[in-house]
């Protein structure tokens, strides 16, 4: 077992070309197993820029991102999209399933593209989905879902591949309250059962009240609020 940090940023700074003021000014910010995290921040402030970039989809102007103990900047973007598909799940704003396929092959998609045989990833996703609740959807198409079972079937993607942490992007922003507790518990539920750490760029501060620690995101700046 490593002692490092499963994510971890270090004076992380973005500047968009063209924008006068950086987007970040020098992020620092520290993931261990099973953290629970909530960024908040008014909208523009970053939060998703951030969030790419912890996630390896974008590059910084300058700081450094490490996962896994591996400078995101020191290795190849070949070696960087394998390290992501093992290390971490995405979850967004958008569910982002492809209609054509059903939940069960959509949740599938992560562990086929790792070349997983097909019959074992569709029973990985099938054991996936059977954890967010989906365990009689596997064959519905993402259009005869409603918006909070997609949302929970874009969670079991994230989760399939047994990743040490799932980045969330908004992930309640495009569900009604009810629904939207609903499934901010279960990702509560999967940090504490599955033992993954969970990372949410949120706007709701009654949800991000339920994480652990909470970060606002100000003037390109982290401040710890609890």
């Amino acid at each position: 077992m490593t002692n490092e940090p499963i994510l971890y940023c270090k004076e992380l700074k973005k500047t968009y070309q063209g924008l006068d003021v950086a987007v970040l000014n020098g992020v620092n910010l520290q993931i261990e197993q099973g953290d629970q995290v909530a960024i908040v921040g008014t909208s523009g402030s970053g939060k998703s820029t951030l969030l790419h970039l912890l996630g390896g989809l974008d590059n910084p102007t300058s700081g450094e991102v490490s996962l896994m103990g591996k400078s995101l900047s020191s290795i190849s973007e070949t070696e960087r999209g394998i390290l992501r598909n093992h290390s971490l799940g995405f979850v967004y704003q958008f569910h982002h399933l492809l209609p054509e396929f059903t939940a069960v092959e959509n949740v599938a998609m992560p562990l086929l593209i790792r070349r997983v045989g097909r019959l074992e990833a569709l029973s990985q996703a099938e054991e996936t989905l059977r954890k967010v609740g989906l365990g009689n959807r596997f064959n519905h198409m993402p259009g005869e879902l409603s918006g909070g079972e997609r949302q929970r079937a874009a969670v079991a993607r994230a989760l399939v591949t047994k990743p040490q942490c799932i980045l969330a992007d908004e992930p309640t922003g495009n569900l009604d309250r009810t629904t939207a507790h609903n499934l901010f518990d279960l990702l509560l539920r999967l940090n504490h059962d599955e033992k993954v750490s969970l990372v949410v760029v949120t706007h709701d501060l009654d949800l991000a009240s339920k994480m652990g620690r909470q970060y606002l995101l100000s003037d390109g700046l982290l401040v710890n609020e609890r």
